[in-house]
């Protein structure tokens, strides 16, 4: 096949009445099969045709992770036109921005509250023809219509007519996706990845066997990130049922409702559940907690055994199966007692965290790969995996590892430019290989592990280099009243950190403890900061003297995306941080350490 939209109609022939999605509905959920999937799409096709969509043209998608963005992405990639893709929590202008250096003739709307920030911008957007909403309602002057209103306009006539001679002239070098890197510093270049780079990374899935026509996908991911995109075209390919649900206050409750056999997600969502875990664990006391932390130290034990290649002693096997029966299984039960692993990526995932999923018989396959890369370029196997790196390329993926450590790839997977950006492009893709920014380090087997970012190593004023993804991850996992962490000290004569607190976790446990709940108040409370302290002495203690924590504070309100501290995909700007607690930090260093 050739593109994106030739993989839909080749999976719809080969098992057109088999499950493809299944959404949220008034009864609980509702499924579509491949065949009405088909159907949807070439009526939507039909319909963004005549308002202009085709080749040469880009159609943005302004939408949370719901059933309709994909439609919409499938039909405006059958009109032969790109899709760029914009985070529903952007700003107008953030939006506009996108839209605008896009190129984008028409915008594919959620809802009225994205029409109106699309709206207020109107005159920074001369090229929007239309803006479709998905729910709400049509403008008087025609230049917002309905979702719905794309399929009406062509029901009178030959639903096939046309579609397939449109999806039969794309080419696998042509565009189809515009993603613009969220980045943690500087201003979003927009990524051009072909049909070739999505249909390369789902090929390489599907070469290494991760998943099959029995297996139900969950996801939530954002679409407007790569991760999500990938798994979309991914999941065609395989022919693999995908539940969609963007909410994230409903991760929990889907689980346990749908029993999914896989998911995707950001390792920020695994830190929330093993700090839930750990801190309701915690909050009950008395033998509960006894046997927790029993169970999690035999667990990890054993982990750690199967790690380094040796036979786990007998009586640690007998008291690992009851750690199982008494701890983990449970565990296993509140994710609907199916999943065969977890994926992870987006950013690193702590160790730690790793390795109490794997204990409890919940594997996460953490992988790496870049916007640049199509979001997939290396991946732990299942029974293969070792903690701590993003395992082995994938096939057809090259890798070399420059003089400096920077992690270099290659292959088809790697990005055909920066739009509009010819300078930028050419030092992304010096000398033909993906240059990531990435530091890193290959074994024997060739399994990569993620050191830092090159830009984001920290240089203390004593010349040391210390890796902050690193240490931040591993305080996480140790406190589990913590949402973020932020370290610090880039020419500093030592290290100091941010910490924020996720309330959701520490509120029951003030309660409980008749401590304020107010994080203003909390945050100063001794009690409050002698758990942090905890944490950070913990990890100080395996890490040498000029890379541990010195001194911290605790921040009364978390980092989030909308106060501009995180990217969408859920990772720290650096830059902005610093810039908004630049007093706090500066403070840490007005007397000796």
């Amino acid at each position: 096949m050739s593109s994106i939209p030739s993989l839909l109609r080749d999976r719809i022939t080969a098992t057109p009445d088999a499950e493809a999605y299944r959404v949220p509905s008034d009864e609980g959920w509702s499924s579509l099969s491949w065949r009405e999937v088909g159907e949807r799409v070439r009526g939507l096709t039909l319909g963004l045709a005549r308002l202009g969509a085709g080749p040469g043209t880009r159609v943005s998608i302004l939408c949370s992770t719901r059933l309709e963005w994909i439609l919409a992405d499938l039909a405006v990639l059958s009109t032969g036109a790109a899709t760029t893709t914009i985070y529903p929590s952007n700003t107008a202008e953030e939006s506009a921005f996108v839209i605008a250096d896009s190129g984008s003739t028409i915008v594919i709307a959620e809802n009225d509250d994205q029409v109106s920030k699309i709206r207020s911008v109107r005159k920074e957007l001369p090229g929007v023809t239309h803006v479709v909403v998905i729910d709400g309602s049509p403008a008087d002057d025609g230049w917002v219509i309905t979702f719905d209103s794309l399929t009406e306009a062509v029901s009178e006539g030959d639903p096939q007519a046309g579609y397939d001679e449109m999806v039969d002239a794309i080419a696998q070098d042509d565009l189809a996706t515009l993603i613009y890197t969220s980045g943690t510093t500087g201003r979003p270049k927009g990524v051009e990845l072909t049909h070739d780079n999505w249909l390369y990374a789902a090929g390489a899935v599907r070469e290494i066997d991760l998943i099959s026509g029995a297996d139900l996908h969950f996801l939530w991911l954002p679409l407007s990130h790569s991760f999500g995109k990938l798994l979309e075209v991914v999941m065609i390919d395989a022919g693999v049922p995908t539940a969609i649900d963007g909410r994230l206050d409903r991760i929990a409750d889907n689980l346990g409702e749908l029993r999914p056999t896989v998911m995707a997600a950001a390792p920020r969502i695994f830190e929330k559940i093993h700090n839930t875990v750990a801190a309701n664990v915690r909050r009950e006391g008395g033998a509960k907690a006894l046997i927790f932390a029993w169970a999690k130290r035999t667990g990890i034990r054993v982990v750690r055994a199967r790690q380094r290649g040796v036979s786990v002693p007998f009586t640690t096997r007998i008291e690992y199966a009851l750690a199982d029966r008494l701890v983990f299984a449970k565990l296993r039960d509140r994710f609907g007692g199916r999943i065969r692993f977890f994926i992870s990526g987006a950013a690193p995932l702590s160790q730690d965290i790793a390795e109490f999923f794997d204990a409890a018989g919940l594997t996460i396959l953490e992988g790496y790969g870049l916007t640049e890369s199509s979001a997939g370029s290396f991946l732990n196997r299942p029974g293969s995996v070792r903690f701590g790196t993003v395992g082995q390329p994938f096939p057809g993926t090259r890798v070399r590892i420059a003089d400096d450590g920077e992690i270099l790839i290659g292959g088809r997977g790697i990005m055909r430019g920066y739009h509009g950006l010819p300078e930028e492009t050419e030092a992304a893709l010096k000398d033909g290989w993906l240059h990531t920014g990435d530091i890193g380090e290959l074994d024997e087997a060739g399994r990569l592990s993620i050191t830092d970012r090159k830009k984001e190593l920290i240089k203390t004023s004593g010349g040391k280099y210390v890796a902050p993804t690193y240490l931040e991850g591993r305080i996480k996992a140790a406190c589990p009243y913590a949402s973020h962490v932020f370290v610090h000290g880039d020419r500093r004569n030592y290290v100091t950190a941010l910490v924020t607190l996720d309330m959701d976790v520490v509120r029951p446990w003030a309660e409980a403890e008749s401590l304020p709940a107010d994080p203003r108040e909390l945050r100063e409370h001794p009690r409050m900061r002698a758990e942090v302290e905890k944490a950070i002495e913990q990890v100080n203690a395996g890490e040498a003297s000029y890379t541990t924590v010195k001194k911290f504070a605790i921040l009364a309100e978390d980092f989030s995306v909308e106060t501009g501290e995180l990217t969408p995909s859920l990772k720290i700007k650096r830059k902005v941080v610093e810039e908004r607690h630049g007093d706090v930090l500066d403070s840490f260093y007005d007397s000796p350490a």
